[in-house]
């Protein structure tokens, strides 16, 4: 893996955020979905009530792993390894303990499957799956890569399976709540 560590910022939330690995240009910016696939994350988002900066400061954004994994030879990023994924897991751990969120969106593949099994996508984007975590009730909401080099949410089903699943999200009592805070600047 490739430093500097990326991470967001440490937000009290009942809505956590778990990605991948941040991407190449993420050590330019120093926060995780700040290029590219972030503009269709965040625009996803802004959809059901929340744009990036404000995404920013009321969800706690984590990853699977902190740092760049390096390139794919065949294209894109390289999907970090077991081990790799196994050195960071303790990390993403403790943030679940301490931050006890109520509703966690996962972010790709790699996501997803640290926390539900599926072999497909579409088993598991557009619905809400409820687990227990340290002994309370948590709500897991995966959602697709926003890669551009994935097409999986542009194409049926997952165009349609991802809307369910942006809905899921902004039915949440947890998201409701985040998004009827009063803005920072207000």
């Amino acid at each position: 893996m490739i430093r500097p560590v990326i991470t967001g910022e440490p937000v009290m939330s009942p809505v956590m955020s778990i990605g991948q690995a941040p991407g190449i240009h993420e050590a330019k910016v120093m926060r995780p979905f700040g290029w590219t696939a972030g503009k269709t994350l965040f625009k996803w988002f802004e959809g059901i009530g929340l744009d990036e900066e404000t995404f920013r400061q009321r969800v706690y954004m984590s990853a699977v792993c902190r740092c760049f994994p390096g390139k794919n030879p065949k294209g894109g990023d390289r999907m970090p390894s077991e081990l790799e994924v196994a050195n960071c897991s303790g990390w993403l751990q403790a943030e679940i303990h301490l931050l006890q969120p109520q509703l966690v969106i996962l972010v790709g593949k790699l996501a997803i499957n640290q926390f539900l099994r599926a072999k497909k996508l579409d088993e598991v984007v557009g619905f809400c799956h409820r687990q227990v975590i340290d002994g309370r009730e948590v709500d897991f909401i995966p959602l697709p890569h926003p890669s551009g080099l994935s097409t999986w949410p542009r194409m049926e089903p997952g165009k349609t399976l991802l809307q369910a699943a942006l809905q899921a999200i902004a039915t949440h009592p947890a998201w409701r709540h985040i998004c009827d805070l009063p803005s920072a600047s207000g």
